[in-house]
């Protein structure tokens, strides 16, 4: 298999970020597809299941960074919880940036996410999610005004809708996510340092209370080489 073209780059590849220390940048994408003897084309298709792998990093006008060893968060699908909530449990430090709270009103998609009415007043809560210093995941949650204003938040709100409201003593009973893959699209891959279209894991979610009302419709970006999420099923006996 090492004999065909595209296998042969990628074990180049893996030896030349191997052999580089975190923080180093790559070669331009001109030069390194010139030294591997390959088009830019066929070096940016290899290189992309590097970038899921957590291994390199292509920051915007900056160039492509390798990436030193980092601990995944895992987690099972089965309970919802924070990624804040993941990373405490697995010993993590992450910390949240350009956190974005802002009044805003329902269009047809927010409307029909959230059964709502046209025009409704919502909230958008809109935050960079890091871990080693590097942003990992871009979340929105947004929710109807009547639930959360977007003064209710605290000064000292360190960036997880569902603890906060777990907190609060909100009655919240279950969830429904869709997961796909993703191209980034430009206001994301501004927010996590990535080139646009880089693949992204994407999870979009209506979160309910006890009444079976649409409190939270919520959307994450995430680096699919930073996340291993998983899904425990009962064996379907006939």
């Amino acid at each position: 298999m090492s004999n065909f073209p595209f296998q042969r780059l990628q074990v180049d590849l893996a030896a030349l970020i191997s052999r580089s220390p975190a923080g180093q940048r790559l070669p331009s994408e001109p030069d390194l597809a010139k030294q591997l003897g390959v088009s830019r084309a066929t070096l940016r298709e290899a290189m992309r299941s590097f970038e899921t792998q957590g291994l390199i990093r292509r920051r915007q006008g900056s160039g492509t960074f390798v990436v030193g060893k980092t601990q995944v968060m895992e987690s099972g699908l089965e309970v919802l919880e924070s990624l804040e909530s993941i990373a405490k449990r697995l010993g993590l430090k992450v910390s949240v940036s350009d956190l974005s709270i802002e009044a805003t009103v329902a269009d047809e998609e927010l409307a029909k996410m959230l059964n709502v009415p046209l025009g409704e007043n919502l909230t958008r809560v809109r935050r960079v999610v890091h871990t080693d210093e590097r942003p990992v995941a871009y979340l929105v949650d947004i929710l109807p005004a009547t639930f959360l204003g977007s003064k209710d938040l605290p000064a000292d709100f360190h960036g997880s809708v569902l603890d906060f409201l777990l907190g609060r003593g909100d009655a919240l009973k279950t969830s429904r996510a869709n997961v796909s893959a993703i191209g980034a699209t430009p206001e994301v891959a501004k927010a996590l340092q990535i080139q646009r279209g880089d693949v992204l894991l994407h999870f979009y979610s209506q979160l309910f209370d006890e009444r079976g009302k649409v409190v939270d419709y919520s959307l994450s970006y995430s680096i699919p080489g930073y996340f291993h999420f998983h899904i425990v099923r009962r064996v379907k006996i006939v």
